[in-house]
């Protein structure tokens, strides 16, 4: 199909067929979080799925689902308006990729490109739905995470460059040229080809920080309820005791922050407005959230005719009626009790 690539999935797989084939290596979605620097995606959430540990078809989270059913219903009109103002031919591929040596690099590309005259695909296209405050990020080219996908097929297909289309906020089209850098490329291949073998290792990566992390880990274990496990100290007592330093800087850095704020207000006095030589250092404004306690005091008769009754979850009954559905899921809580020496 391309010079490196090679068809090892066709594009009418069922989804659980598809997902299935996906774990047989590494795709272009799946490589900045490889890298550790998806917000939604951790490399220890990719290395579970690759080796089985995370269901097939599992939920997304639903801003992601809702982004995911706009970028595909979108795809097709984007791609037609990309042939009209570069005129250039393009077409729908045979399915999913494999590179022709290595078969754990995986591509799944959206569009291939036809140069004029040519009867083959030279190039590839990639395509965006994204939110116009990106806008600004775009004008100055393609971002980390797409500029990563990209020369990942880049890698599978061994084109030299692709197109990158990338609609912002459903009323304007940004389009780049990537030209294919080969130092990336390589760092690309050394570093995801690292991690697969640890997925054929069976060699978990490390727990980060990342808020992926945490999210995964919230909801990766079925729980047993009051169950207890019996930990290593010399691996659990050092985190805790880090944790108990952070914790204290932490506590200190907020009083140390709310002093320095309360210099400014009371510094502001009965100003909104702050200024230094002629301009505004801060400003102080009446403008946050209303204190209902304080009004409701104040106002009794007018929080009555302005409070009204709102739709919510009867977490208590459900609780009581259902407790098997209710606990299933229920965030899980880290509490850390507190030294001697911090009690004391």
């Amino acid at each position: 199909m391309t010079p490196t690539g090679v068809v090892v999935a066709p594009p009418n797989l069922e989804r659980e067929q598809w997902l299935a084939a996906r774990r047989a290596g590494v795709g272009g979605s799946e490589v900045a979080a490889v890298l550790g620097m998806s917000k939604y995606t951790s490399p220890r959430e990719v290395y579970l799925d690759k080796v089985g540990e995370l269901p097939l078809d599992r939920p997304q989270p639903p801003e992601l689902a809702e982004a995911a059913f706009w970028g595909l219903t979108h795809e097709p009109t984007v791609a037609e308006v990309f042939a009209e103002r570069t005129g250039l031919a393009v077409v729908e591929g045979p399915g999913m990729l494999a590179h022709v040596k290595r078969p754990w690099m995986l591509a799944n590309v959206d569009r291939y490109v036809l140069a004029e005259g040519e009867s083959t695909p030279s190039s590839l296209l990639e395509i965006k739905t994204r939110s116009a405050y990106q806008l600004d990020e775009w004008l100055l080219g393609v971002p980390d995470g797409p500029a990563l996908q990209t020369h990942w097929y880049l890698a599978v297909t061994g084109y030299s460059h692709a197109h990158v289309a990338a609609l912002l906020g459903g009323n304007r089209l940004i389009i780049h040229r990537v030209e294919r850098d080969e130092q990336l490329v390589e760092n690309l291949v050394e570093i995801v080809g690292r991690f697969w073998q640890h997925v054929l290792d069976r060699t978990a990566p490390p727990i980060d920080g990342s808020k992926a992390t945490e999210d995964l880990l919230g909801h990766l274990y079925d729980v047993k309820a009051d169950a207890s496990t019996v930990a290593d100290p010399a691996e659990v007592l050092p985190l805790l005791e880090r944790r108990r330093e952070l914790k204290a800087r932490e506590q200190r850095t907020a009083d140390e922050l709310r002093e320095i704020d309360n210099w400014l207000k009371a510094t502001a006095g009965e100003a909104e407005v702050v200024t230094v030589q002629g301009e505004t250092a801060y400003t102080y404004r009446q403008n946050g959230p209303l204190s209902a306690k304080r009004f409701a005091t104040a106002h009794p008769e007018l929080a009555a005719t302005y409070t009204h009754r709102v739709d919510a979850l009867d977490t208590a009954r459900l609780a009581a009626e259902y407790p098997d559905e209710y606990r299933a899921y229920r965030a899980r809580r880290l509490v850390v009790p507190a030294s001697k020496e911090s009690a004391a």
